[in-house]
């Protein structure tokens, strides 16, 4: 039977999708785990691999155009296989589909019901669903299968490891059996209550069990992660610009890395499969990446165009730029931004950069220190480290900066977590290292994702000042501007100093006049005086 294959939702914030390339044409046989294309998101160009068998029959969308999220983007099945009543009327070499079809398609299929068992249950298998784990749990993601299809499943035994919105928690067994089916394949997500796992006798016909997962646009959802997952498993083992999504790591040994600010796609795992253990955290020694072929943690000017006299021209904007514009106009929109803005004199903090630099293979940036320094001082003012919530304030309990980093079609803002408890070498080899991979699309989603506060500089450009738009949900960005030579008065007599102009661009419903300016007060006295860091 023909399977429709739908345009997957490759990032939390994805709407459409471009294919940027096909892999396999009309007539092409098909295997599972073939790259069917290449799909453009608003954060990267990813592998989309088949999950079926059969042939090519149908292609809902031409390289170069984009279709929506859940829209047909191709059909495979038996050679020779009646497809006219999934493409509307077309057969096997039917053309790819029109925008207007592509959005019709979708809705004539779409039913109501969620994934659900959808046959008669077998004597002995048990269906097992996405528990819920705690009470504000609407999915779960599988962190980790411990059981594959076919092995042995006890009472008791460790089935996977299920990622809440809060943890990730051992999923055990209630029942006795074999594995018959995976629900959710490791890296995906799906909702409470939808097929996670079913077990029951060896040999047993589950045909029908469980929503189909890329037929029907019920469990679009579940297909469309798994979608995601294999995409990122394809990458090497090694993590690098094309590691997985989900860096397999235990329970423990995350928690560990999130209290020691430890960026674990810098650790090679000694566990099996290379999964990272509580040895490997207790062990970790950082070290200094190689730097990036330009200033990492700032926009770069946009790809130059040729100019023609008298000519036109139009560029297609890309997924990333469209999602730019969308997002920064409903920030500029609906947060009311104020600005504040202080001179910084930073001649202890070249000082003191000379000084830590002067160390064996140590090199920190100026935009390193001021990630730190900002990093700290959001500690004692932790209002400033909130977001708006409608009706209320959300006050976050971790300190993640999102580094404004440009690439060749826009902006994108990769993400340190828990910024506050890294030290200046991490700081340095991860915003080196994220800022890389940005400009060859190399960053995963969740490397983009959970920033609480965000800093933008454009002072390599030689910008003494600018302001910046607010990157929701965060409630304040700060913009960096150039170290500028200029006379200063000091002790009564005019010298030299070096100066650096701070802008802070606040959400007044969260952030007041008083607490912004409380801020860059605590900001201005950590780079003035960098040894305060220390305290």
């Amino acid at each position: 039977m023909a399977e429709v294959i739908t345009m997957p939702r490759l990032s939390d914030t994805m709407t459409e999708g471009k294919v940027a390339k096909w892999h396999k044409k009309v007539g092409d046989k098909v295997k599972e785990g073939d790259i069917l294309a290449e799909i453009e998101t608003d954060k990267a160009v990813q592998d989309f691999e088949s999950e079926v068998e059969g042939t090519l029959l149908y292609v809902g969308v031409e390289e170069g155009n984009a279709a929506t999220v859940d829209s047909v983007l191709a059909i495979i099945g038996n050679e020779g296989e009646d497809i006219s009543g999934l493409t509307g009327g077309g057969g096997a070499a039917a053309p790819a589909a029109t925008s207007e079809e592509k959005k019709e398609e979708p809705k004539a299929e779409t039913p109501a019901a969620p994934e659900q068992a959808s046959a008669e249950v077998p004597a002995g298998v048990e269906v097992i669903t996405m528990p819920r784990l705690s009470d504000t749990m609407t999915e779960g993601k599988v962190a980790k299968w411990h059981k594959n299809v076919g092995d042995t499943v006890k009472e008791g035994d460790l089935l996977a490891e299920i990622e809440t919105d809060k943890a990730v928690q051992d999923f055990e067994s209630e029942f006795n059996g074999v594995l018959l089916k995976q629900g959710v394949e490791e890296g995906g997500a799906a909702p409470v209550d939808s097929v996670l796992a079913i077990i029951g006798p060896a040999g047993t016909d589950i045909t029908g069990v469980g929503a189909a997962k890329s037929a029907t646009p019920s469990s679009e959802k579940s297909a469309e992660q798994k979608t995601e997952a294999k995409a990122e498993e394809k990458a090497a083992p090694v993590v690098s610009s094309s590691s997985t999504d989900r860096v397999a790591i235990s329970p423990l040994a995350k928690k560990m890395a999130q209290d020691k600010g430890v960026d674990i796609n810098s650790i090679q795992g000694s566990g099996e499969n290379g999964r990272i253990v509580k040895k490997d955290i207790e062990n970790y020694q950082p070290s200094a990446k190689p730097a990036a072929s330009a200033p990492s943690a700032s926009p770069a000017a946009q790809v130059a165009l040729s100019f023609v006299q008298g000519e036109d021209t139009e560029t297609p904007n890309s997924q990333v730029r469209n999602v730019i514009a969308k997002r920064l106009s409903e920030s500029k929109f609906s947060a009311p931004h104020y600005y504040l803005m202080v001179e910084i004199n930073m001649d202890k903090a070249i000082e003191a950069r000379k000084e830590i630099n002067s160390l064996p293979d140590t090199k920190i940036s100026f935009n390193d220190m001021i990630i730190k320094a900002t990093a700290v001082a959001l500690r004692k003012h932790p209002q400033v480290n909130s977001s708006w919530a409608g009706d209320k304030i959300i006050h976050r309990g971790n300190i993640n900066i999102g580094v404004a980093v440009a690439i060749p079609d826009g902006l994108v803002v990769p993400v340190l977590k828990n910024t506050d408890q890294m030290n200046y070498t991490q700081i340095s080899a991860a915003v080196k290292d994220m800022a890389s991979r940005a400009k060859s699309k190399g960053l995963k989603a969740n490397e983009m994702e959970g920033s609480t506060f965000s800093i933008s500089n454009l002072g390599m450009f030689g910008i003494e000042t600018f302001t910046s738009i607010i990157n929701q949900p965060n409630s304040a960005i700060l913009s960096v501007g150039a170290i500028i030579e200029k006379p200063v008065v000091k002790n009564g007599q005019i010298v030299v100093g070096n100066i650096m102009k701070l802008s802070l661009a606040c959400d007044h419903r969260v952030v007041d006049g008083a607490t912004g300016a409380q801020f860059l007060q605590t900001l201005k006295t950590y780079l003035e005086n960098p040894l305060t860091l220390l305290l």
